[in-house]
């Protein structure tokens, strides 16, 4: 990519997280890192797809942001909603598709030390390393869009990974809408568009051009993947993640960062199982949070001889948020480029042919 636009475009993210508090400062330092290491490659395809997830993701994060804060609980006692997102979070989003655009930019640089003459467009039925990074940011934008829209559907969500698909609170990991599936539709159809506006597909030279019906099945599969990624996300969340409640008030205790949630002492130490399993039946019947004893969010020690009120609600504690997105993004990255090797008939070793 051209400094000539990396650079000011570069800035102008920086100035903006700042400016609406969108990233932690060192989050934005991490942000300014993988934007440098996306405009390294000598397509705009991929800062395209950064800025763009980056502008979406901030959006649809603020949507509501009130309604969503009272929604949940933050594990510092304060009301929940996502704050400032940091370094982390970054990387759990952006790591896997950097890694295979540094990758590719690498590759495009050795094929270019062969052949000065080498088409250095996409051409069909190669490069599967793009696939993958495309893939990556599908997988993340469709997980951003159903997270922070799915919260907001009107119906209680269903625990994806229960053999009931039972009814649970707001902000549970595993917790699936089909508002928020589609919504996460929407965001990897908003990457799906974006690739097939701004990918530089060879239309003629040495490599093979991409028709019109070929970039159209391009965008579905962009589509597909990234909302099987959304999917895939709520049952390793589901599985790996605990999701914490704080069972006088009924709402789910959400991590600072992303990072787990601390639950103190044992459930026999915790409230009554009892007035957990009240709390369940309550949520089940679609009563919600409002529904339940007003309280705060947490009692994080034993000072006075009180108890902790937070309890497992679900999954184990595992993994963090951030761990589960970073997963969930490696695994349909390979996915998507395994599939599009067997699609393609290309072997695996064309991932290192120059």
């Amino acid at each position: 990519m051209k400094l000539i636009i990396a650079v000011p475009c570069t800035l102008a993210l920086v100035y903006r997280s700042i400016s609406r508090n969108s990233l932690t400062p060192v989050g934005t330092i991490v942000a300014a890192l993988t934007a440098t290491a996306h405009a390294i490659h000598p397509w705009s395809l991929f800062f395209t797809l950064l800025v763009v997830f980056f502008l979406g993701g901030t959006a649809v994060t603020k949507v509501k942001h009130n309604v969503k804060a009272r929604l949940t609980l933050s594990a510092s006692g304060a009301s929940g909603g996502e704050g400032p997102r940091t370094h982390v979070q970054v990387l759990a989003n952006s790591g896997v598709a950097s890694v295979l655009i540094l990758l590719h930019a690498w590759q495009l640089s050795q094929r270019k030390k062969l052949d000065a003459a080498a088409d250095q467009c996409w051409g069909y039925g190669s490069d599967v390393l793009v696939v993958g990074a495309i893939a990556n940011y599908a997988a993340v934008a469709a997980d951003t869009f159903s997270s922070e829209l799915g919260i907001l559907s009107k119906s209680s969500p269903r625990l994806i990974t229960s053999p009931t698909l039972r009814k649970v609170p707001a902000g549970t990991n595993g917790g699936v809408t089909a508002f928020g599936l589609l919504a996460g539709l929407g965001g990897a159809a908003m990457i799906a568009v974006t690739t097939v506006a701004i990918a530089p597909f060879c239309s003629g030279g040495h490599s093979v051009s991409w028709t019109l019906q070929q970039r159209a099945h391009l965008a579905l599969a962009i589509t597909v993947f990234g909302g099987l990624g959304s999917v895939l996300d709520s049952f390793l969340g589901g599985w790996l993640q605990a999701s914490v409640i704080d069972v006088r008030s009924g709402k789910i205790v959400e991590g600072d960062g992303g990072r787990k949630v601390l639950v103190i002492g044992s459930s026999s130490q915790a409230l009554r199982s009892s007035e957990i399993a009240e709390t369940r039946s309550r949520v089940g019947k679609g009563e919600g949070p409002a529904s339940l004893p007003n309280t705060s969010a947490l009692i994080s020690d034993h000072k006075g001889g009180e108890s902790s009120s937070r309890q497992i609600e679900s999954g184990r504690a595992i993994l963090d948020n951030n761990a589960v997105n970073l997963l969930m993004a490696a695994l349909i990255s390979v996915d998507a480029m395994a599939t599009a090797m067997w699609w393609w008939d290309i072997p695996l070793s064309s991932i290192l042919v120059f």
